[in-house]
C-alpha cells in the first residue's frame, strides 16, 4: 500500500519523538547505534525517503535493545512520559514481523503504559477498564476475557494469598503466567489477549511489590533485633553476602533497596538474594534465641539456609546487585 502524504507525516513525528528517547537509552545502555542525520537534526518535515530511512533505523535499533535494557531504562527515565510511552508501543504493535523479544517488550509497555495512564492508587481493576485505559494505544476493543486466559484469574488469587516472597516463587505461579504468554504466538496480539495480559501483569505487580516491600521491613526489624541483642555479624553467604557481613551495613543495603524499588522492575541479581536475606535473618533469629546465655561479643549467628529461585521466573522481578563493593554512594 502507497502510504499518503499524512501517513508520512505522522510516522515522521512520531519517529521524532522516539529518537531522543532511543539515544538516550543507547547511551546509559553503551549501545552502538548506526547514523540517521535527518533524525538528528530534527527536521520538522523530511522527505519520503527520509521517513523510510528513519523506519529502518527504529528497526535497526530495536534489533540491539534487550528486553531488560528496555525495561530498566523506562523506569527511570523522564523522558518516558504516557504520549512516548503509547507512540512506543504503537510502534511496536505495528511492525510487520515480530519475534519474542518484540512480544516481550511490548508486554512491559502495556502494563507500564496502563501503571503511567491509571489513578496510582488504584485499588483493583476489571478489564473493561484496562480497555478504555489502552483504547490511545492499541484501539477500541470489546470487553470480555478469552476462554484461553480464565486461568489467570486463578493465578491472581493464588498469587494474593501468598504470606511472601519465598512462597510466591515456590508456587510457580509466576512461571504459569509466564508459560500461557510463550505459548500464546501470534494470539497474543489479539486485542482482547493483550488487555486481559495488562491486566493480569498490573495485578501481578501489585502483589509482587506488596510482599517484596513486607520482606524488606521483616528483614529491617530483625536486624534491628539482632542488633539490640548484641550481634553485630551474620554469615550470609547463601545470599551472596559474606560469612561476616556486618549487621549495619545489611541495614543500610536494605534501606538503598527501598529507595531504589520506586523503579518497578530494576535489572540486577535476581530476587533470591532479597529472599535468602530474609532467610538468613530469621534463622539468626532462631538460633540466637538458643544461645542466648553468650556474651554478646561471642555472638556470629550462622544462617545457612539457602534458596534458589530459578531465573526464568524472576526474569521481570529483580533487585540491584548486592555486591561486596557496594557503599552508600549507590543508593
Amino acid at each position: 500500500m502507497t502510504s499518503t502524504p499524512d501517513d508520512l507525516s505522522t510516522e515522521w513525528w512520531e519517529a521524532r519523538q522516539l529518537y531522543p528517547l532511543y539515544a538516550a537509552l543507547a547511551r546509559e545502555c553503551v549501545i552502538e547505534l548506526p547514523a540517521c542525520p535527518d533524525l538528528e537534526l530534527g527536521t520538522e518535515t523530511a522527505p519520503g525517503e527520509s521517513v523510510e530511512q528513519a523506519r529502518q533505523w527504529l528497526l535497526d535499533v530495536d534489533q540491539k535493545i534487550q528486553v531488560h535494557q528496555l525495561r530498566q531504562f523506562l523506569q527511570t527515565t523522564t523522558l518516558a512520559s504516557d504520549e512516548v510511552l503509547g507512540i512506543l508501543l504503537k510502534h511496536y504493535l505495528h511492525k510487520a514481523e515480530r519475534c519474542d523479544s518484540d512480544r516481550d517488550k511490548v508486554d512491559f509497555l502495556l502494563v507500564q503504559y496502563f501503571s503511567h495512564c491509571a489513578p496510582s492508587r488504584l485499588e483493583d481493576t476489571d478489564v473493561q477498564y484496562v480497555a478504555q485505559v489502552l483504547e490511545p494505544a492499541i484501539g477500541t476493543v470489546t470487553p470480555g476475557v478469552p476462554d484461553w486466559l480464565k486461568p489467570l484469574d486463578d493465578i491472581i488469587e493464588r498469587a494474593n494469598a501468598c504470606q511472601n516472597l519465598k512462597e510466591l516463587f515456590t508456587s510457580r505461579l509466576l512461571e504459569e503466567g509466564r508459560n500461557l504468554k510463550t505459548s500464546a504466538g501470534g494470539k497474543y496480539f489479539e486485542p482482547a489477549a493483550m488487555v486481559t495480559f495488562t491486566r493480569f501483569s498490573f495485578l501481578m505487580r501489585r502483589v509482587f511489590f506488596r510482599l517484596m516491600h513486607q520482606d524488606l521491613n521483616a528483614i529491617l526489624d530483625g536486624l534491628r533485633e539482632l542488633e539490640l541483642k548484641g550481634i553485630n555479624t551474620l554469615d550470609c553467604r547463601k545470599a551472596q553476602f559474606s560469612a561476616e557481613e556486618p549487621v549495619s551495613r545489611l541495614r543500610m543495603i536494605c534501606q538503598s533497596w527501598k529507595v531504589m524499588f520506586h523503579a518497578e522492575y530494576s535489572s540486577g541479581q535476581p530476587l533470591c538474594i532479597l529472599v535468602d536475606l530474609r532467610t538468613a535473618v530469621e534463622a539468626a533469629l532462631a538460633r540466637n534465641a538458643k544461645s542466648g546465655s553468650l556474651p554478646p561479643k561471642t555472638r556470629r549467628v550462622a544462617a545457612s539456609t539457602g534458596f534458589a529461585v530459578n531465573d526464568a521466573v524472576g526474569a521481570e522481578f529483580e533487585v540491584p546487585s548486592a555486591s561486596q563493593e557496594w557503599t552508600p554512594e549507590n543508593s
